[in-house]
């Protein structure tokens, strides 16, 4: 079992950052591949950036050269840095964690692929 915890949520002005952070417990963190996913009111759960066991990462168009996704095995967490947020930043976001990967596999980026999940934090961005 893997318990996923995120942290670092809130409500920012367009134009500002925000850093979310995602604390894993339980199995081996470094065995994981880690993702960030988003929810916003009345649409489905989106992909907004994933890391593979070995640092590979992918981003969602959208986010792409605003978010950067980190991760600390040592530490066992997950970092998604969000810079220049934008108002349609706006959403619940979730850490996610996909077991029986193998250290070359590519991110993966569909919900369906992960898991376990934490329980989401609100991320608010007003115009």
């Amino acid at each position: 079992q893997v318990q996923l915890v995120e942290s670092g949520g809130g409500s920012v002005q367009a134009g500002h950052s925000l850093t979310l952070s995602c604390a894993a417990s339980g199995r081996q963190f470094s065995r994981l591949a880690m993702g960030w996913f988003r929810q916003a009111p009345g649409k489905a759960r989106d992909i907004v950036a994933s890391i593979g066991r070995s640092g590979g990462t992918t981003y969602a168009d959208s986010v792409k050269g605003r978010f950067a996704i980190s991760r600390d095995n040592d530490k066992k967490t997950v970092t998604l840095q969000m810079n220049n947020l934008k108002p349609e930043d706006t959403a619940v976001y979730y850490c996610a964690a996909k077991s029986g990967t193998i250290l070359t596999s590519p991110p993966a980026t569909r919900s369906e692929e992960y898991d376990y999940w934490g329980q989401g934090i609100q991320v608010t961005v007003s115009s």
